[in-house]
């Protein structure tokens, strides 16, 4: 059984480039022995044929793979030092910021930064990358509709400013779509964006093997200017971030030296 699941992930990997050796093993072998089972294939190469030859099931199957697990301004404690202290730092000595939202899953992150940026810094010029691995997670970004339970953290003047109400949900409006671009990126293996000034990539980097996030926080490094920040997630904590050239300057935040 174990080394049917190793060929499954080797084949996965041809596949759709999805390394799952560099996930941690027994999350992510779960998840997706539970999503077999639950479709009905008692094995993983009856599995594997299956999902070569239905192109839904192999979508919901890399949605599966992703944690899709997001709200608007999660963590608002961290978005205020966000506001108040590494953006200003930021824009010591410029006036426009190339942002990352890695990992974006369904978009509540990179409309979170847009409208920080549209309220608190308006006379900033500002473009937001927005990449996930997942297509079915970025398209629902795209249409940025979105069940109020996603809102809670939303300040009520930025609700009634930036969504419309539509059938008990809320869409976004599309001035915020306009400084952001959605992407497929696979942090595993495609090349990352250069000159960034921030990186928002928060609660992805617990599923993957320490070898992984090792590579990805070096990456991360190369991609940012030489003062640029990178903002992790509350379980994240880099515990030697001079491995990476840079340093700790809040709680989650680490800048480039």
């Amino acid at each position: 059984m174990e080394d049917e699941y190793v060929e499954f992930i080797k084949k996965i990997k041809h596949k759709v480039g999805v390394d799952l050796s560099l996930y941690k093993e027994a999350q992510m072998k779960r998840r997706i022995t539970t999503l077999r089972d639950k479709r009905g294939y008692a094995d993983f190469n009856s599995y594997y044929q299956a999902l070569t030859k239905d192109p839904e099931l192999l979508d919901e199957f890399v949605d599966r793979l992703t944690i899709n697990v997001s709200e608007f301004f999660r963590n608002p404690k961290r978005w205020d030092v966000l506001k108040e202290t590494i953006l200003p730092k930021l824009l010591e000595n410029k006036q426009s910021l190339t942002i990352w939202s890695a990992a974006c899953s369904t978009g509540e992150e990179p409309y979170s930064l847009a409208m920080m940026l549209k309220e608190d810094f308006p006379m900033v010029n500002y473009q937001i990358i927005a990449t996930d691995l997942d297509e079915v997670a970025l398209s629902k970004a795209k249409q940025g509709m979105y069940a109020e339970q996603a809102l809670k953290e939303v300040p009520k003047h930025y609700k009634l400013k930036y969504f419309n109400e539509i059938n008990q949900h809320y869409q976004v409006d599309s001035i915020l779509k306009r400084a952001i671009t959605f992407k497929k990126h696979n942090l595993l293996a495609d090349k990352y964006p250069r000159n960034v000034d921030l990186i928002v990539c928060r609660n992805v980097l617990i599923y993957f093997t320490d070898d992984a996030k090792e590579l990805i926080y070096h990456n991360f490094s190369e991609a940012l200017t030489d003062t640029g920040v990178l903002f992790v997630g509350s379980t994240e904590q880099i515990f030697v971030p001079s491995m990476y050239n840079l340093s700790i300057v809040d709680t989650f935040f680490y800048q480039k030296v």
